[in-house]
């Protein structure tokens, strides 16, 4: 199938980059990179989901080749790509949450949850429990923002941090597998104009995601979306116990682990995409 990159200009003025792929007629998968990506973490996955599905993966604004917005938080992020779906027609619609994606998803779901056909979840919180130890000083400064909590909760911003992204905690043999060249643009994206400013103001606004926690909970107890969860177990930043909150939320989820990091489709790409497929066919049968 092929690949098309595109971008789109916003209402607000400034670009959003996107790639679509498969038949615009198939059910639409959205998907959603996190920090610090850009639509390329889902080059391992778009060709082979493309057979089955109406494929779109934009770069979040600030991120990959996109614009950075006048406003940041995740709601105009959510703002932003809903108008990107309304350019393409696009319906009804699978999301993809993963990290910053999440609360993108969240708010283009809640905005209109029948137009959901299901979610897949890879390493996405939306509950307290994925909170772990490494939250600590971003939780210190959303309780109390001031200059020096600020900076001990961007501390991560940094050459080395972007690369903990990547390898944080996972075993050698994974690790090996992750071409260094992956993250080594994601931190030079990050030093373009605006955008650490921008991922500064995102740690800030994190912590108003995570105050919807309970919107987000009886969004997910009314609906009760069909939903495939793919987890990499050695992930740093999002703590294991998420997944059984994930799967108390949603009880009829399909849950898969992998050995695996924060980026698992660096590492798991042909097992997940081949999940989706089987989640997707089944679904729409």
């Amino acid at each position: 199938m092929k690949l098309l990159r595109q971008r789109f200009r916003l209402s607000g003025g400034t670009d959003l980059a996107f790639i679509t792929a498969g038949d615009a007629s198939a059910p639409a998968v959205l998907l959603l990179h996190g920090f610090p990506s850009s639509a390329d973490m889902f080059r391992g996955v778009i060709p082979e989901l493309s057979r089955a599905a109406y494929v779109i993966a934009p770069d979040l604004p600030g991120h990959g080749e996109s614009d950075v917005l006048a406003e940041t938080s995740f709601p105009a992020f959510g703002a932003a790509i809903t108008e990107l779906l309304d350019h393409l027609a696009v319906g009804r619609r699978y999301v993809y949450l993963h990290d910053f994606g999440a609360p993108v998803g969240f708010h283009i779901a809640m905005q209109a949850p029948e137009k959901v056909l299901g979610l897949v979840i890879q390493n996405a919180n939306a509950h307290r429990s994925g909170l772990g130890p490494e939250w600590a000083a971003a939780q210190a400064f959303w309780a109390n923002p001031t200059p020096e909590n600020e900076t001990a909760a961007t501390a991560h911003l940094t050459r080395e941090g972007i690369r903990d992204q990547y390898f944080a905690k996972i075993p050698a043999d994974v690790a090996a597998r992750i071409p260094a060249d992956i993250w080594e643009e994601d931190w030079r994206v990050m030093n373009l104009r605006g955008r650490m400013a921008m991922q500064r103001a995102l740690v800030a606004d994190y912590g108003r995601y995570v105050e919807r926690f309970d919107r987000i909970a009886d969004y997910l107890a009314c609906w009760q979306p069909p939903s495939l969860m793919l987890w990499g177990r050695h992930d740093a930043y999002f703590d294991l116990a998420e997944t059984l909150s994930w799967m108390q939320a949603l009880p009829r989820m399909e849950a898969h682990e992998f050995d695996a990091g924060h980026m698992l489709l660096e590492t798991h790409a042909a097992a997940a995409v081949s999940l989706m497929g089987q989640f997707i066919r089944r679904a729409v049968a």
